[in-house]
């Protein structure tokens, strides 16, 4: 035996003793990784936009050394594979902490083994997959003993270097100039192209498409209905005017390196004044006016986590939703699961409550009153309850395995009464849990019924105040049945379980993954829409159902939806519709 070969079988059996990877793990055939669902590992796993050449490198004398060339192809793996699970700092956020005290204890042989065959936690297999090869492996079991090199600070000299106005407010039209149904208007994300298709609901054909930052996570649209605010992963922000003639980006900002979140003031006297953005990396937020996105106020996010009241440099904002009981903006951030409620009345004195909630949170929405938010705290498996009206902590609900609610769906049980749902990334259960605290008491705030879909996976759940239809996409699922259709349940027989719609097969799509995801209404709720999502080299496709028949209507093929991924109806988006 060669002693490479020798010395990882002895680093190997160690680190099955040390329950980092179980005896089957070691079997098991190399492309399979037991323990975690491929559906979890797609999710987490994601890369982050940060470039690695503006991280500068931190040699640290004990750890073993790496070149000049090593240490810059060790920050783009990162960057690429591990950043997204571990941080940017290696404190850890879904994945373990990665930091030197850890690593340089573990020593060189053990990390190899460790990155090549993964670990049933959730720690993919970057060897044996062939997704590495064994110098990158060599190479970051090194640099994981390093200091995490650490991408440089965005402050507001950067963002006002980054803000650019297109066309000033005074120079923008004082009425609508086009003839859209505005209300019944889709901004789709066209994610790896870096744009956003605007599609009129009626005639469902493409009215623009605008560039946007890449791979816009979510759209959001002002309270007025006027202006639509797109938020790349990059961390741009586009402003579009919905009343030009053809709509178009008005302003635009950088607001960090890395971002998910965006937001409008939606309540009574402050509409459309403010918008927020949350970043990734740096970890804050910015309150920016909301016609033209000059940055008006940066905080950090930085601080304790709820739990152990240990401090994370890293903790990032997931989602932000505007409160309809205060001029209050909701910001979850992901390491600390803190919640805090953003007054914007006075942003020269700004006034924020803090409550805790659990880790790591993510997104959510708001019960059928739009007074309690209900967050996902996704890797703690639970629903944060939030009462906005209160500014508290209701209750933390424990549901499946990894929620991801999207904004989750609202509607009234038959048994049980007012209900918000989410499905799951881990697993195949629905989680309905009661919202109804003045007539419903005993159901409120728990979970009063588990369905059972098909399969984790989960992205998107959806229904719609006129429907009796609740929709379940699995986009994450390994599958290719499930992923390439979606699920639907009678809302008035839930006992009766799902129906599976082969949207991917509608879609008359040649080759290519052709994902199934999130399902969203048209403005009247007889409409749901879905998109069917290949790569970039592959025609995709928007499926367009009859709610109510639950048969296709239309299939909306166009060269120009390249990867559509999110969709949102403006009327829906703009007043919490789900």
């Amino acid at each position: 035996m060669k002693r490479g070969t020798f010395w990882q079988v002895v680093s190997l059996t160690a680190f099955v003793a040390a329950g980092f990877i179980s005896g089957t793990a070691f079997a098991a055939k190399s492309s399979e990784h037991p323990g975690t669902p491929e559906s979890e590992m797609r999710y987490k796993g994601a890369p982050v936009p940060i470039k690695p050449g503006e991280a500068k490198e931190s040699v640290t004398p004990e750890a073993p050394a790496l070149s000049k060339d090593e240490f810059a192809r060790a920050k783009q793996i990162y960057f690429e594979r591990c950043a997204g699970c571990h941080g940017v700092l290696r404190k850890g956020a879904t994945g373990k902490p990665l930091t030197p005290d850890i690593t340089k204890q573990r020593g060189t042989a053990f990390l190899k083994t460790f990155i090549n065959y993964g670990s049933p936690a959730g720690m993919p297999n970057w060897g044996t997959s062939g997704d590495l090869s064994v110098k990158d492996i060599d190479i970051m079991a090194r640099f994981l003993q390093h200091e995490p090199p650490q991408p440089p600070e965005y402050g507001m000299k950067e963002m006002k270097a980054s803000w650019k106005i297109h066309v000033p407010v005074n120079k923008r039209p004082k009425k609508k100039l086009n003839k859209l149904n505005l209300e019944n208007v889709f901004a789709v994300t066209l994610r790896d192209a870096g744009k956003v298709a605007l599609i009129d609901g009626d005639s469902k054909k493409i009215v623009s498409v605008i560039n946007t930052g890449y791979a816009v996570h979510i759209s959001r649209i002002s309270y007025s209905g006027r202006y639509l605010y797109t938020v790349g992963r990059d961390a741009k922000i586009n402003l579009i005017d919905m009343w030009m003639k053809e709509p178009k980006t008005v302003a635009e900002i950088k607001i960090g390196m890395e971002a998910r979140s965006v937001e409008t003031s939606k309540y009574k006297g402050y509409e459309d004044k403010y918008a927020i953005a949350g970043s990734y990396w740096p970890p804050q937020y910015v309150i920016m006016d909301g016609y033209s996105l000059e940055p008006k106020k940066i905080v950090a996010t930085r601080g304790m986590t709820v739990d152990t009241q240990d401090y994370h440099p890293e903790p990032r904002v997931a989602s932000i939703v505007a409160s309809h009981a205060h001029p209050e903006f909701v910001v979850n951030v992901k390491e600390t699961g803190q919640v805090l409620m953003v007054n914007y009345s006075d942003i020269d004195n700004l006034k924020v409550t803090t409550i805790g909630a659990a880790r790591f949170l993510h997104d959510g929405g708001w019960d059928s009153t739009q007074r309690y938010f209900l967050v996902a705290a996704n890797k703690s498996n639970k629903i944060a309850v939030i009462d906005s009206q209160e500014d508290k902590l209701v209750k933390l609900v424990d549901v499946g395995q990894i929620p991801h609610p999207g904004r989750g769906a609202n509607f009234v049980d038959p048994k049980f009464g007012p209900v918000w749902a989410t499905g799951h990334l881990g697993d195949e259960t629905i989680s309905l849990i009661g919202t109804d605290p003045k007539n419903h008491g005993k159901n409120a705030w728990k979970v009063v019924r588990t369905l059972k879909g098909q399969g984790g996976g989960n992205l998107f759940i959806k229904t719609h105040p006129t429907s009796s239809n609740l929709w379940v996409d699995t986009a994450l699922n390994p599958n290719e049945a499930m992923s390439q259709s979606v699920a639907v349940f009678d809302i008035n027989n839930l006992e009766k379980g799902f129906e599976v719609l082969p949207i991917a097969k509608w879609s008359g799509l040649g080759e290519g993954p052709k994902r199934v995801v999130q399902p969203e209404y048209n403005k009247k709720g007889d409409e749901v829409w879905f998109s069917v999502w290949s790569g970039i080299k592959q025609e995709s496709a928007i499926v367009v159902v009859d709610d109510k028949t639950r048969k296709l209507k239309k299939v909306i093929r166009d060269k120009r939806l390249a990867t559509p991924t999110g969709k949102f109806n403006v009327y829906n988006t703009q007043h919490d519709v789900y």
